[in-house]
């Protein structure tokens, strides 16, 4: 992965879930420890091709994703170090229990791959619309929370979940994410927020597949209004990079947050925790999806509608940029 070209004929091999296919290879490649666990989902979720490569290290448990993740505990329990792949609203609710007695309790070495996320697979409806996984992940002891932005970024992602002694939960899309990453070698670091553009006058904090409309949206403001807009790649949820916040608070005042995932208990409530323990008053807005269950259609409609594609992100951007501060700009009498 150290470098990247590629057509549309070639988008499909570029998939986030492909991706995250070859990643598991090669980290099973690397350490004999890994082993691959599915609830009879491994097509959906591309890991098929480590079921080819390493059969006697791969383990179908049928549909039953709670027998999944307690099987998995148990194997990381006996030293093995498990990953693990359903469909994200599976995995953070009808393994709900397991994931938090089973894995997060016990701070179990199992590495999570949930798939379909947020509104991905937008055409299968509410059943399978994962909304409210970061709510919910974000709530449990010992969990480290990923969101890649990409294919590439999925596939650091999941090599680096190897050397967390713990349980990892990484949230990726169904099919192909725009390439924001064209090589491997940008700096991921799990904890560490990515800048995407640089910008002095106002902050969008995006993950997963925001962060590409996100940059859509900061070089267009760039060349038609001028603002200079900062975007940050919040590819880590849990722990969250309060030190990039921060500073984005301190350098530009104004900072929109973009997530494909409800407004309540995500990104945007992450970094509004950041905020507001930080003490100084900045303008502020999440976007999202506003606490409603979404329509069913095709994963670039559902984003339009809610307004966190590039034209939305826009909008929010021109709307913040008009509200004031006081025209001191000091920050002593705002704390």
């Amino acid at each position: 992965m150290a470098g990247l070209t590629y057509t549309a004929v070639d988008s499909t091999a570029l998939a986030t879930t492909e991706l995250f296919g070859k990643a598991l290879v090669d980290a099973a490649k690397a350490h004999d420890d890994v082993v691959a666990l599915t609830a009879d989902l491994a097509k959906s979720t591309k890991m098929v091709e480590f079921k080819d490569a390493f059969p006697d290290r791969f383990f179908n448990v049928g549909i039953a994703e709670q027998n999944l993740f307690g099987v998995a505990a148990g194997m990381a329990k006996a030293g093995l170090t498990p990953y693990i792949s359903s469909f994200s609203q599976f995995a953070c609710l009808r393994a709900g229990d397991q994931l938090h007695s089973d894995i997060c309790y016990q701070k179990a070495n199992v590495k999570i791959i949930a798939t379909h996320s947020g509104t991905s697979f937008g055409q299968a409806g509410s059943t399978h619309h994962a909304i409210a996984d970061f709510a919910v992940t974000r709530g449990l002891p010992n969990l480290t929370v990923i969101c890649p932005a990409d294919g590439v970024e999925t596939y650091n992602a999941v090599l680096a979940a190897y050397g967390i002694k713990g349980p990892v939960y990484i949230r990726i899309n169904r099919g192909f994410d725009m390439v924001l990453n064209k090589t491997s070698d940008y700096g991921f670091e799990i904890g560490k927020a990515v800048t995407v553009h640089e910008g002095s006058d106002i902050t969008v904090i995006a993950t997963g597949s925001c962060v590409y409309q996100a940059l859509q949206a900061a070089q267009f403001l760039d060349n038609t209004d001028g603002i200079k807009v900062r975007v940050l790649n919040m590819h880590t949820i849990k722990p969250i990079d309060r030190e990039a916040v921060i500073k984005a608070i301190g350098d530009t005042r104004r900072i929109i947050t973009a997530e494909d995932h409800n407004i309540i208990g995500g990104l945007g409530s992450a970094v509004a925790d950041v905020i507001a323990e930080n003490g100084q008053a900045c303008a502020f807005k999440k976007l999202g999806i506003p606490d409603m269950f979404m329509a069913v259609g095709l994963h670039e409609d559902l984003m339009a509608g809610i307004g966190i594609d590039s034209n939305g992100i826009i909008a929010a951007v021109r709307e913040v940029m008009g509200k004031d501060f006081e025209a001191d700009e000091n920050w002593d009498d705002e704390v």
